[in-house]
């Protein structure tokens, strides 16, 4: 059966077919009231989406569609994902995404990535994305969520941007890679089967002291006993020969030649430096890498930050407590106020920490954020009941807030105490950020 080309409502959840290389998921139910991503890679995605879609009237027929269940059910192929869309009159609509496939040099780097870590390939098996994998991927120069621009939709429409079609569909592949995100690696191009028995060929090449990746080269070079990392090695069911002796006891940790003796300058502070070299390195690390990567096109465009912007930045890179201070110092704010900086930067960088500070919206803005918020619940839908004030709507009962960012997104935020806490990234749907703000539960920080 040629995928999409008559989606059945009743396939199951995840059926395979030819050897792994497709996976048809079955629609979810109609999801009203709940965000179209949970996760951190669920919403990466959605932000190709919403970031790189121009007309953002077919983004809001699409999330309609994607809510009243009128997506079938979701092919996933290397390269390409298919669904039938049932649109506005009930017409069926064939819609495809195009993810671009990796070739097999950067299928070789990323297996390479994939193997070094212990408790990557742990955590593929167990449906999780861990963020150090894609960030050990984009130090090799691999991208492997999509950016603005990567998703290229098809749709039999003949819309020649996302249209309503293919923006459901992108929408309900969202909830997919919440459940599954191996469904991603498939449209970079390999499929579970494939992935797990190359994965298990290269590690048992590196216990052997044959190559096939940095640790088997390391574990070569070394005079001592090989051996690959127990997690990796459950993960994979692989047969070991009995551990080695466990290595001597490590007399003393090395220290940063740079800085031997700086203790004795008058008025360093040792510990503050040492931090900024290691950040400056790191920064060093991943500009180096992205300049290198073959889809560089030059660097990136961004304003630079602010003072402050970047003391929250480095507050966020979890210094010490002297460092902490002295950053919250410079704020102009307490521990409390830079935690909740922190915890901004982390959702939205320099944007989100211009969503957190009280700005003034003009008549236009506050007459587009009502537009929005009387197009995010269709008929049928429970509206909740929002209370205005500027760019903020907070909802009844006092718990769970919006905010209208200058860029046209909605940011959630929840009361803790007497402090509002940002509680995930921005969406272009406000039913979503306030299904967002309204799910979590968590607590501050202790002693926030």
């Amino acid at each position: 059966m040629e995928a999409g080309s008559g989606a059945d409502m009743n396939t199951p959840a995840h059926a395979e077919h030819d050897g792994g290389r497709e996976r048809v998921f079955a629609p979810p139910p109609p999801g009203q009231g709940r965000a179209f991503a949970r996760t951190w890679w669920g919403r990466t995605w959605l932000r190709a989406l919403e970031d790189t879609a121009l007309d953002g009237a077919q983004l809001k027929l699409g999330r309609a569609f994607a809510r009243r269940g009128a997506v079938g059910a979701v092919s996933v192929r290397p390269g390409r994902i298919t669904a039938v869309v049932l649109g506005t009159d009930r017409t069926p609509c064939r819609a495809d995404v195009l993810l671009r496939e990796l070739t097999a040099e950067e299928w070789d780097r990323l297996l390479d990535v994939v193997a070094a870590q212990s408790g990557h390939i742990a955590a593929l098996l167990d449906r999780d994305m861990p963020p150090r994998l894609v960030e050990d991927a984009a130090d090799a120069g691999l991208d492997l969520l999509p950016g603005v621009g990567d998703l290229d939709p098809e749709c039999a429409c003949g819309g020649w941007d996302h249209c309503a079609h293919t923006a459901a569909l992108s929408y309900q592949t969202a909830r997919l890679l919440d459940e599954d995100p191996l469904a991603l690696l498939l449209m970079r191009g390999r499929g579970e089967r494939e992935l797990l028995e190359t994965l298990q060929v290269r590690s048992a090449a590196q216990a052997a002291g044959k190559g096939g990746g940095p640790l088997g080269a390391a574990a070569h070079e070394e005079d001592g006993p090989e051996g690959v990392d127990a997690v990796e090695a459950f993960a994979l069911g692989m047969l070991l020969p009995p551990l080695p002796e466990p290595p001597a006891p490590v007399s003393g940790a090395a220290g940063t030649a740079a800085l031997d003796g700086a203790a004795e300058v008058p008025g360093l502070d040792v510990g503050a430096l040492s931090f900024l070299a290691a950040d400056a390195a790191a920064r060093a690390r991943r500009m180096l890498a992205a300049a290198v990567s073959p889809q560089a096109s030059g660097p990136p465009v961004r304003r630079p930050l602010t003072a402050r912007e970047d003391a929250v930045r480095l507050a966020a890179a979890r210094p010490g407590p002297d460092v902490a201070a002295r950053l919250a110092a410079f704020c102009g704010c307490s521990a409390a106020e830079l935690e909740i900086a922190v915890r901004a930067w982390g959702f939205g960088g320099a944007e989100a920490l211009a969503v957190l500070a009280d700005r003034s919206v003009s008549p236009a803005e506050l007459r587009q954020a009502r537009d929005e918020l009387d197009l995010a619940w269709g008929e049928g839908e429970s509206r909740p009941v929002l209370q205005g004030e500027g760019p903020h709507w907070t909802a009844e009962g006092g718990e769970a807030q919006l905010r209208y960012g200058p860029d046209g997104r909605w940011w959630p935020f929840r009361r803790r105490g007497q402090a509002w806490w940002p509680v995930g990234g921005p969406e272009r749907d406000p039913a979503a950020a306030l299904a967002a703000a309204s799910a979590d539960d968590g607590e501050s920080p202790a002693g926030v």
